[in-house]
C-alpha cells in the first residue's frame, strides 16, 4: 500500500483483481478534496476499472468530500468504470442517506479479497 497524507486525509492504494482499492482515513472536507481527487484520478486511469473505496476510516465527510466523490463516479461511469463505497460509518452513512445519495454507488459491508 502507498499511503499519502496532506491535511488530515490519508490515502492508501493497492490494486486488486479487478481495479484499486484506495483505503481512506482521517476528514475529507473542502481542504482535503483535492488530495482525493488526486487519488482517485490515479486509480481511474485506466478504463474498465472498479474502483472500491473504504471508508472505514474516514471519519467525516463534508459537502466537498461528497462533491468529489460524486464527480468521480460520473468520470468513472462515462469511462466504463465503477466506484464502489466500503465499509461507510454511521456518519458517513448517515449523509449519504440524508443527502439522496446511497443509490449512486454500491455499498459494500467487505472489502475486495
Amino acid at each position: 500500500m502507498s499511503p499519502e497524507s496532506r491535511d488530515g486525509l490519508v490515502t492508501r492504494s493497492r490494486p486488486w483483481a479487478e481495479g484499486t482499492l484506495l483505503t481512506l482515513f482521517g476528514e475529507l472536507d473542502h481542504d482535503s478534496a483535492d488530495d482525493l481527487r488526486s487519488a482517485l484520478d490515479d486509480a481511474l486511469r485506466p478504463p474498465g476499472t472498479v474502483l472500491v473505496i473504504d471508508c472505514a476510516g474516514l471519519g467525516f465527510c463534508d459537502a466537498s468530500g461528497l462533491n468529489t466523490l460524486i464527480r468521480a463516479r460520473a468520470r468513472a461511469a462515462a469511462q466504463g468504470s465503477r466506484i464502489d463505497l466500503a465499509r461507510p460509518r454511521p456518519l458517513v452513512r448517515w449523509m449519504l442517506q440524508r443527502t439522496g445519495t446511497t443509490q449512486l454507488f454500491t455499498i459494500r459491508d467487505t472489502l475486495p479479497a
